[in-house]
């Protein structure tokens, strides 16, 4: 979903209008950028898709996660194994 103008709210109006802005993000699913000086300083946007994101979130976490160790398994595979001492003497302790 893209941010239209009509989605940007400075900070004061957001402030006035605040009871409505949430309805209307949660009935739309949408978001609002609210600015202060003219510089976006928070958004506005549905639980539910906040909830979404941070599910999003934490998958690329695992997944990540997930990419080191077969890099890790790989490495052991191909004998790119270090020693404690030689661990110890690169990492310096």
């Amino acid at each position: 979903m893209s941010i239209s103008p009509k989605d940007i709210i400075p900070l004061t109006k957001a402030r006035a209008k605040l009871t409505e802005l949430c309805e209307q993000v949660r009935r739309e699913h949408g978001e609002k950028i609210i600015t202060k000086n003219g510089e976006s300083c928070a958004a506005l946007i549905d639980a539910d898709r906040l909830d979404h994101y941070h599910r999003l979130e934490r998958e690329h976490v695992h997944l990540t996660l997930l990419e080191e160790a077969i890099r890790g398994m790989e490495d052991v595979a191909a004998g790119k194994t270090l020693s404690l001492k030689e661990l110890k003497t690169r990492h310096g302790r």
